[in-house]
């Protein structure tokens, strides 16, 4: 692989770089050549136990092509954690520059199954986790007037997957956070941008095979990016181009990323409006709705007939 060195003498941090899209990620940067910390506690897919080994073994990975990483085991889920993962970034190496946050957890279930704590736990790791992450590394960046944020969104959340309300809610949220945040440290000489990828990963691989069978099934349609053509390292480049200095005028965008393919996705915008002087009466939407907005909507789970 031909390298560029477009990151030398940078500083990242890469959350969930222990396994996955984080893992590739860690090892792209890393051989661009940042120096990496590489943040994940080594759970398991629900967020569940910890091993050291997980980020132990991708620092081990760069030390062996020659880079420099140290491994932190902090979760991103606490606002102390977040700021731990900050400070070791800037104690062991001086300073920080770009923040990766790859971090996340699955607990699909249908909605009238899902539990507060599958909720809760979701949303922790990938819509709070952002923010832990994001909110330490900005007071950093104003400092100092420049930094690099690209986050993880999904379109899970953007388009819609059945059996994940509460990755799809995370997920959204994330693609408005990012938006927010762009625009809060543009001037401030900050990017911040967002990645939905498409990747055959462990997350991906741990949904049912009878799960998938029977949304097809019922008729119902999955997220909307496409069907997985990548893996997870093949969104690394795209990302480490995002963290460099030549996309130093791309902020506050989502882009879907998958092998060989990078798409800008358009920020939500009307597509059909219809209007009236004054207030609509419920009358009016009934006879005007389904000949205007109406006409050819589409329903991505229409009802079965039993």
């Amino acid at each position: 692989m031909e390298l560029s060195g477009q990151l030398e003498n940078k500083v990242a941090v890469v959350t969930g770089g222990g396994r996955g899209i984080g893992r590739g990620v860690a090892l792209f940067l890393a051989r661009e050549g940042a120096k990496l910390v590489v943040a994940d506690p080594g759970s398991d897919l629900d967020g569940s136990g910890s091993s050291n080994s997980v980020a132990d073994s991708v620092v081990k990975e760069i030390h062996e092509q020659g880079g420099e990483a140290v491994a932190s085991y902090e979760s991103v889920v606490t606002m102390s954690g977040g700021e731990a993962i900050i400070n070791k970034a800037v104690d062991t190496f001086g300073k920080l520059d770009i923040v990766v946050t790859c971090a996340g957890v699955l607990r699909d279930r249908m909605i009238f199954n899902m539990t507060e704590e599958e909720w809760d736990s979701v949303i922790a790791v990938h819509l709070k986790g952002t923010f832990t992450i994001v909110k330490h590394a900005a007071m950093l960046f104003r400092q100092q007037r420049s930094g690099r944020i690209i986050t993880f969104s999904s379109t899970s959340g953007l388009i819609g997957n059945t059996g994940q309300a509460n990755y799809g809610a995370a997920k959204d949220g994330v693609a408005g956070f990012t938006r927010v945040v762009a625009r809060d440290l543009g001037r401030y000489g900050i990017t911040c941008n967002s990645i939905a990828p498409s990747a055959n990963t462990r997350m991906i691989a741990a949904i049912p095979e009878s799960s998938k069978q029977a949304k097809a099934g019922a008729g119902i349609a999955s997220s909307g990016g496409g069907d997985l053509r990548g893996d997870a390292d093949d969104i690394a480049p795209f990302t480490t181009w995002l963290a460099s200095d030549q996309a130093h005028h791309v902020n506050g965008h989502v882009f879907y990323v998958t092998a060989g393919l990078v798409s800008q996705l358009n920020d939500p915008e009307p597509i059909r409006t219809i209007r009236k002087e004054g207030r609509w009466t419920l009358d009016e939407l009934i006879k005007v709705f389904p000949i205007t907005l109406g006409v050819d909507l589409y329903n991505p789970a229409p009802t079965v007939t039993q």
